[in-house]
């Protein structure tokens, strides 16, 4: 156990840029993880932290043995965690972990596809939706969210440590997916609830989720093996992103069980 007591200890300034610049984790290959339920789904997902910075009072009260989980583990002031905190109201711990630099994409992997989305809480919903039901791999088309910001991170809750994720891709490295594509389009192709009775989905896709605003791209829609819509009989003109992402992989995984049985 180390104890800090300064703002200007190394280690706490290259926190406050990972908590604060959403594209710090590419420069320094690390992204830090802030809570206890964020940290201990880490862990579950058998993540082993660089270092554990902690609260002196959590540290006190704690109910884990933090030492047995990292061998390098700070402790530091309520007032001092606070600064490292991009919270309205701060956690009392948090991790500093390695990001998985250069990953590959596995060809026949589930994947989801994000054309620009640009809001982090969105693309963190969507992550979790993704690996909620079976969908391990994420590729990120340039002008996506930064996957592993601080935002990103909190809305995924966790989901980021079982998936392969991919940033920076473009239309072209869709070529390297042996899975057929499929998109979301308000205007054309079947209703999403008559293909699933009808003839049903494929049992390995890709899903593309576009941007907030103008969808996906025309470039990645021709791409497209299947363009589906999503009855929406309120009347709306479209939905969220992450709500269309959560129907549509839903239904992926409805039809994967459906076919074991």
């Amino acid at each position: 156990m180390i104890e800090v007591t300064s703002r200007d200890n190394p280690l706490l300034k290259s926190i406050r840029r990972l908590a604060q610049d959403p594209s710090a984790y590419r420069k320094q290959g690390k992204v830090w993880l802030e809570g206890d339920h964020l940290c201990r789904a880490a862990l579950d997902r058998g993540v082993k932290p660089l270092q554990v910075v902690i609260t002196q009072g959590a540290w006190q009260s704690a109910t884990l043995s933090w030492q047995d989980v990292c061998e390098q583990v700070f402790v530091v002031p309520q007032a001092l965690f606070a600064k490292l905190s991009s919270l309205e109201s701060p956690a009392q711990m948090g991790f500093v972990v390695e990001c998985a630099q250069d990953p590959q994409v596995l060809p026949s992997m589930p994947t989801v596809v994000l054309d620009r989305v640009q809001d982090a809480g969105n693309v963190g919903a969507i992550l979790r939706s993704a690996s909620a039901f079976g969908f391990k791999q994420v590729l990120a088309m340039k002008g996506t969210a930064a996957l592993w910001s601080a935002k990103v991170l909190r809305a995924g809750m966790g989901a980021h440590f079982g998936m392969n994720l991919i940033e920076g891709c473009s239309p072209d490295s869709l070529s390297q997916l042996d899975t057929p594509l499929i998109t979301t389009n308000s205007h054309q192709g079947p209703f999403l609830h008559q293909l699933l009775a009808q003839q049903g989905l494929p049992s390995v896709c890709a899903w593309v989720m576009g941007h907030e605003g103008q969808g996906v791209c025309e470039e990645i829609m021709a791409l497209a093996q299947l363009q589906v819509r999503i009855a929406q009989p309120g009347g709306e003109e479209s939905l969220n992103v992450a709500s269309a992402a959560a129907i549509c992989l839903h239904a992926s995984a409805s039809a994967a069980l459906n076919s074991e049985v």
